[in-house]
């Protein structure tokens, strides 16, 4: 109940602050600062409490990026139903990564460079195909209205990344008191003991490898409604990757709390 009681404090306040100010700045900072936040809570599912290492999380989070440009640009999908699509694209590919990695028994270091070398490949992919912009990216029209989620102040991103946050919150709180919580953190502390009581530790870190990207693939969602571009470079590139896994490592590895601080 108390972690309860601290993420509905952290939500109000946080949702208050558009409310107490109109600075650009305050509120761009702010925004700024919850994003990171998602980028470390996704890191932080299967790096924190799975403990599998991952230096390419940005293929979850270009890959959410690109869904949703591409939902709207190409299909015209209204960009809120455009964002659980990218979320769940994400999941998607990370399930499908996952399950090759995970059935062949790559952990630690080996997996890490997996991911890397997946999250390089698309973006080389990305670079050629006609329906990603190829290496000059996807600008999505200006279209200024809450309904294109492209709202005219920055309160509204606050808003939206604040409930992403709080569903990254709650999966975090999930993960420390459910069942398969259990069996993920027993699984990162000893795979084969965890076996041996009949977890299965493939099938576990797939749902986790899942759940993380879901959150990248967000994040990858609301990186392009706020600036409303996307290119390979900023998809693919290393620098998403690398954000994530600090933020997490440095605030505090698989605890609910350690990527907001």
């Amino acid at each position: 109940m108390r972690t309860v009681a601290a993420i509905a404090a952290f939500g109000i306040a946080v949702a208050a602050l558009p409310l107490a100010t109109g600075s650009g700045v305050v509120l761009n900072f702010a925004m700024m600062a919850l994003y990171a936040t998602l980028l470390a809570q996704s890191w932080n599912v299967l790096g924190g409490f799975g403990g599998q290492f991952s230096f390419g999380h940005a293929l979850f989070f270009g890959t959410g990026a690109y869904v949703q440009a591409i939902a709207q640009m190409r299909w015209g999908v209204n960009a809120w139903l455009a964002l659980p699509m990218a979320a769940a694209a994400a999941a998607a590919v990370a399930a499908a990564v996952g399950a090759l990695s995970f059935r062949y028994g790559l952990r630690g270091s080996y997996f890490a460079l997996v991911t890397l070398a997946f999250a390089e490949t698309f973006r080389i992919l990305a670079t050629a195909a006609p329906f990603t912009g190829a290496g000059v990216g996807l600008m999505l029209p200006l279209a200024p209205s809450a309904a294109n989620l492209q709202f005219e102040s920055r309160a509204g991103f606050v808003w939206l990344a604040l409930v992403l946050v709080l569903g990254g919150l709650a999966l975090s709180a999930w993960l420390t008191r459910s069942r398969f919580g259990a069996y993920l953190q027993a699984v990162r502390d000893n795979e084969d003991a965890a076996r041996a009581v009949g977890v299965d530790p493939t099938r576990v870190k797939v749902r986790a490898i899942a759940m993380s990207a879901a959150l990248m693939g967000a994040a990858g969602a609301f990186y392009v409604q706020v600036f409303q571009y996307v290119d390979p470079g900023i998809a693919y590139g290393p620098a998403v990757s690398v954000e994530a896994l600090v933020a997490a490592i440095v605030g505090g590895m698989g605890t609910v709390w350690g990527p907001v601080l």
